[in-house]
């Protein structure tokens, strides 16, 4: 599928979570007070996913506050987002699509370049959604420094 849009409404998922259990975006969508940021990131313990996951930890309290809740999305086993989680002291669920069929449904894996060449990836991405599921932002090739600044500016978190 495509890049998700502003004014579409997201593929619903369900995921495993690092941890136990399932994230299931309905439900979070309905527990959170104004949305979910969905972010994707290429590969755990790297240093750019570590810097962003990073970030987000540092940016879940007032992220949480504005009434968003936080998942991360990558292809990693649940053993290594379990380590990565541990490692990083990470204060938001991490869930698992090794198939990386919803990060295809939600335009988050496919053609990228990397140091000038083109690969198959993940597509390090972040894409909010307000509470019925509906695209308020869509950010593609982000970069993992400075990213998470951003969002919380484009969110109006940050004045």
């Amino acid at each position: 599928m495509s890049q998700l849009t502003v004014g579409m409404t997201a593929p619903d998922f369900t995921l495993p979570l690092a941890g136990g259990g399932e994230f299931n975006l309905a439900t979070a969508l309905a527990d959170a007070e104004k949305g979910v940021v969905v972010y994707f990131y290429p590969r755990a313990m790297t240093p750019g996913c570590t810097k962003q996951a990073c970030d987000f930890r540092d940016s879940e309290n007032s992220l949480r506050s504005a009434g968003y809740t936080v998942v991360g999305v990558s292809s990693d086993s649940l053993e290594a987002l379990e380590k990565f989680v541990a490692k990083e002291a990470l204060n938001f669920p991490l869930v698992s699509d090794v198939s990386k069929e919803m990060m295809r449904a939600w335009g988050a894996y496919g053609e990228k370049k990397n140091y000038g060449r083109l690969l198959q990836g993940v597509i390090r991405s972040t894409i909010v959604l307000d509470k019925t599921g509906v695209v308020q932002l869509a950010l593609y090739n982000v970069k993992a420094t400075g990213h998470v600044a951003r969002l919380r500016y484009l969110l109006g978190i940050d004045g």
